[in-house]
């Protein structure tokens, strides 16, 4: 797929700068400073193109932050994804994702949601678990550490009093690690959550 660089970023980038781009940012940047990048050309898309076509086009450790808000389910593969981060984030640089959580009803709803996201999810991809219960890895490198996960519970306008429900709910499961992993083994179908963030850096391997 042909790039769009409609702002002539990636010929002007200058890797001492603090660069930040938010991938898949849609209609709407939620960071202002940050690059914006997606498949579809909207006002606010700074680069158009395929994610990967685009993370190529990047230098190595060129990155300081990267965001992805409702992005990740919709990537057709994750490991590959991850790999291009680890070229393009600098080492101590950030990431977070925002992903619906697998028991939101609404994510089925969408026909272009690929993947499913709970609270374990990054743990398969990271060198180190903040959760009690262990899985495996199965990359041969790890590139990334996690360095907090959160259930996000919320409701959609207008459903006001189901989100305040949902957010006094929130609280509760957040409180600690042994709650969330709690919730999504024993409460996550009887209340379900809306989001799931991840916020991971880039470790030297």
């Amino acid at each position: 797929m042909k790039i769009n660089d409609k702002n002539n970023i990636l010929a002007n980038l200058n890797i001492n700068e603090n660069i930040v781009i938010e991938l898949g940012c849609g209609e709407n940047k939620h960071h202002l400073d940050a690059i914006g990048i997606d498949v579809l050309d909207y006002p606010s898309v700074d680069i158009v193109g395929d994610i990967y076509d685009v993370l190529e086009q990047f230098p190595n450790g060129s990155i300081d932050k990267v965001f992805g808000y409702h992005f990740i389910e919709h990537v057709p593969n994750i490991n590959r994804l991850l790999l291009e981060l680890s070229r393009v984030v600098k080492v101590g640089g950030f990431i977070e994702f925002v992903a619906p959580h697998f028991s939101n009803p609404y994510f089925y709803s969408d026909p272009t949601h690929l993947h499913f996201f709970g609270l374990y999810t990054f743990n398969y991809f990271s060198i180190n678990s903040s959760l009690q219960r262990e899985v495996p890895t199965y990359q041969e490198k790890l590139w990334f550490q996690l360095d907090h996960v959160d259930l996000i519970f919320k409701s959609s306008p207008p459903f006001y009093f189901r989100h305040a429900f949902k957010k006094t709910i929130g609280l509760l499961f957040n409180s600690c690690g042994y709650m969330r992993e709690l919730y999504e083994e024993n409460f996550c179908y009887l209340f379900p959550c809306y989001e799931v963030r991840y916020k991971l850096s880039r470790v030297a391997n």
